[in-house]
């Protein structure tokens, strides 16, 4: 079996079984509202996601794996949460022509195979302390420059989520736009659109299905290289260890082959701590 193909496996099976969630779990009500508060993106729970992405089929059958740590605070402020989130992603690239997008984050062309720090993002969702059926979500976006592997712009935007979880669904949307306002002048514009739904339904015993693909339209390209669009899902699982619960879960997107993408498909492994 191929080297890359065991070592994905065996993560696969380790995330199904590991993912601690935040101290505030104690407040759920049996395993599947655990679950859906897992899944609540600004929910009021502190909580460090570690997500592992390989991306297969870019230029000259090259690849690029992706290391991301997710890590969430939120704080109060009056009757309002602010859902603190950052990106902050290492990457390990191969030679591929021009720059890629690649949902959460994107990398720069490279003539060798290289790694490093990608663009370090900020995310601050303002939402109701007491959410209703309707939960949303309103804030900035703050992508940070970096002399790693990203963009050599500083850049900035609006997000907006909107989701409600009703039965043994987790149904949402999230949406944002970033506009480069300073940096280095040989880089290109940054003026990118990403939107995210999420789709998860619970099972019994902590399983769950998952599907949260990352479409994006980068309108400095060209008509008919803007839109990249995969689809696909995964699933999860969520099991408790005493008053510790540990959720993993794993998925796959692949590219449409009538939609441009970077990669011809993708895996995600997700771990919550």
């Amino acid at each position: 079996m191929n080297k890359k193909w065991l070592i994905l496996i065996v993560f696969a099976v380790f995330v199904c079984i590991a993912q601690p969630a935040a101290a505030q779990e104690e407040q759920a009500t049996g395993q599947e509202d655990l679950a859906k508060k897992s899944q609540n993106p600004v929910g009021n729970m502190i909580s460090v996601p570690i997500e592992y992405c390989h991306y297969d089929g870019m230029d000259n059958d090259g690849s690029a794996d992706a290391l991301i740590v997710k890590p969430v605070y939120p704080t109060r402020i009056g009757n309002m949460n602010l859902i603190n989130r950052f990106i902050i992603p290492y990457l390990g690239i191969d030679a591929h022509d021009g720059d890629q997008d690649l949902g959460d984050i994107s990398i720069p062309g490279s003539t060798s195979r290289e790694s490093g720090l990608g663009n370090i993002q900020y995310q601050g969702f303002f939402t109701a302390a007491e959410p209703g059926k309707i939960i949303w979500g309103l804030g900035p976006e703050l992508p940070t420059n970096t002399s790693g592997l990203g963009s050599d712009k500083w850049s900035a935007g609006p997000a907006a989520l909107i989701m409600t979880m009703p039965g043994k669904w987790v149904v949402g949307a999230l949406a944002q736009n970033m506009w480069s306002f300073a940096g280095s002048s040989s880089d290109p514009d940054v003026n990118k659109f990403a939107f995210q739904y999420f789709l998860n339904y619970n099972l019994s015993n902590g399983w769950y299905l998952t599907s949260s693909p990352i479409m994006t339209a980068d309108w400095e390209k060209p008509s008919g290289e803007k839109w990249t669009i995969p689809v696909g899902g995964g699933f999860g699982k969520l099991v408790r260890f005493g008053k510790q619960s540990v959720d993993g879960k794993v998925g796959v997107v692949r590219k449409h082959r009538s939609w441009r993408a970077p990669y011809s498909w993708t895996i995600h492994d997700i771990i919550q701590i």
